[in-house]
């Protein structure tokens, strides 16, 4: 469930029409050659949630954001409209179904260059169909 889980992750992400206007790619892992600002999953791990009569995993999903900014601020309104978007992921998916998604932690970094990159990390816990 969790491979299923980012997949539609990135997918839902990519839908936004108004992240697709901001980010030049929102990706499963960091793109070789994409130019700031890019979305990708840096991490995933999962443990069991099953229940008696199903099964299920916690998934926890980090994704970072490359952008370019000197203000901490630079990111925010993009770094809110990510997180809006992934909190209405929809329950209903192919193979599994989202009983909850939680934001967990965020971490932003500024680095050389003038990038910013913001690590955002959230817990779903789904079940099978």
């Amino acid at each position: 469930m969790e491979i299923a889980l980012r997949s539609a992750l990135i997918d839902w992400l990519k839908g936004d029409p108004a992240l697709a206007g901001q980010i030049n790619a929102i990706v499963e892992e960091a793109p070789s050659r994409t130019a700031l600002p890019w979305l990708a999953i840096a991490a995933s791990a999962s443990s069991d949630w099953s229940a008696k009569d199903r099964t299920g995993r916690e998934v926890r999903v980090a994704l970072e954001l490359h952008c370019r900014g000197d203000r901490p601020d630079d990111a925010s309104a993009l770094v809110a409209a990510i997180e809006a978007r992934i909190t209405a992921l929809p329950a209903g998916q192919a193979s599994f179904r989202v009983v909850t998604a939680t934001f967990l932690r965020a971490r932003a970094e500024q680095r050389g260059g003038n990038t910013r990159v913001v690590l955002i990390e959230y817990r779903f816990r789904v079940m099978a169909p």
